[in-house]
């Protein structure tokens, strides 16, 4: 009995001197009150029976210091994005945004479109003075492949998500040495659908691993099925228009192997740029995502000179087409590498995104009209695959 009273009174004793000093914030204006009170909530954390857990320490930051990443394939239509809003206005942050300590600052691994209500909402700004809700992962978790591994299961686990921006992602993780099998456990796909991601990119190195690649044997497809397998449709003479590729049950879809791709052999996969840093690579782009007269006549040569390359992706209505040729553009120009285009995209202002957006929408409707297609409207150029909100 005695044992248990003193552990009581050790309780109530520290209980009392936690609310007398607490009671001196007041003290502080509010800037070093936010900044103590992180300060208070990463000590308990130390102590903390659930110290491994994230979301026991949530922090409020200077929205500032809390930046976007280059690989999050989340996409949010504008409906959904002012639900998120009215949702965080009317009930307040009911969650934090996951980040990961990158050069002194935050940068996001889950809950980007949170971030960016907390930001460009000046209702909700102003309530939160600038802050923002963010819980850290723990060391030993902040390495690319680990933080790209995050978000996809952050974002898989609510919905949907662009496949586009997912094939981006299984590429970047296989040029990483990722085999299937661990890409399979970490972004919780199976087999199959790594190998159709794959293919929205048509890179055959990507195709290499041994064990995986087994499920390609020839014997392995039925014999009605045998005249799915040529790269080229071109061998199939008066049945083009019935041609049907193995990633896609469009029949308007043209398929190209990537040696014929102009933009491949333009560098458009490259993952370097010679002479170049990251950070002059993206802003390369941005400079000339932002010259719309000289987009457009850029354009203009790829729409006539990359026959393959536009074939094989313009006809892929379940991709990005904007983004495609945004790319393809840079990289006709420049040498720019896609890998620089999202982090150079992120430069823009929305003004001028939308500006590019634009561009790029005209051009790919002469493509198709040239090519005795049904014109799109943007929202079909840019496929509505998203994911929950939230």
């Amino acid at each position: 009995m005695k044992k248990i009273k003193i552990k009581s009174n050790l309780k109530q004793l520290l209980l009392n001197n936690c609310k007398d000093l607490f009671s001196k914030l007041e003290n502080l204006d509010e800037e070093k009150r936010i900044d103590f009170i992180n300060q208070i909530k990463l000590e308990l954390h130390k102590y903390s029976p659930f110290k491994n857990e994230p979301i026991d320490c949530v922090q409020w930051i200077k929205s500032d210091e809390v930046k976007a990443n280059d690989y999050n394939p989340n996409v949010v239509a504008p409906p959904e994005m002012e639900l998120l809003r009215h949702s965080i206005q009317e009930d307040g942050y009911t969650q934090p945004i996951v980040s990961w300590l990158n050069n002194g600052g935050h940068e996001i691994v889950d809950g980007f479109h949170r971030n960016r209500v907390g930001k460009e909402c000046k209702e909700v700004n102003k309530r939160v003075k600038g802050y923002l809700p963010v819980t850290t992962l723990k060391q030993g978790r902040q390495k690319r492949n680990n933080r790209i591994a995050a978000t996809i299961r952050h974002n898989r686990a609510r919905g949907k998500h662009t496949v586009s921006g997912m094939s981006d992602i299984v590429v970047e993780l296989k040029r990483r040495n990722w085999s299937d099998e661990k890409i399979c456990k970490n972004l919780g796909m199976d087999r199959d659908e790594v190998l159709r991601l794959c293919q929205i990119s048509g890179l055959a190195d990507l195709f290499s691993d041994e064990e995986f690649s087994k499920s390609w044997d020839i014997e392995n497809f039925e014999e009605d099925n045998s005249n799915l397998i040529s790269d080229d449709i071109k061998t199939y003479g008066d049945e083009v228009e019935n041609f049907r590729t193995i990633n896609t049950d469009d029949p308007d879809r043209i398929f190209h192997h990537h040696d014929k791709w102009e933009c491949y052999k333009a560098g458009l996969y490259k993952t370097t740029m010679n002479g170049m840093t990251k950070d002059e690579c993206e802003k390369a782009y941005c400079d000339f995502l932002s010259d719309s007269k000289k987009f457009s006549k850029v354009l203009q040569s790829i729409i006539v000179e990359w026959k393959y390359s536009c074939e094989h992706y313009l006809t892929n209505k379940s991709m990005n087409r904007i983004d495609w040729l945004g790319q393809a553009a840079s990289c006709y120009s420049l040498g720019i590498p896609a890998v620089f285009s999202r982090g150079g995209f992120n430069l823009l202002s929305n003004e001028k995104q939308e500006q590019a957006n634009k561009v790029a929408l005209k051009y790919l409707n002469k493509w198709l009209k040239i090519n005795k297609r049904t014109k799109v409207i943007m929202e079909e150029a840019i496929p509505n695959l998203q994911m929950d909100i939230y």
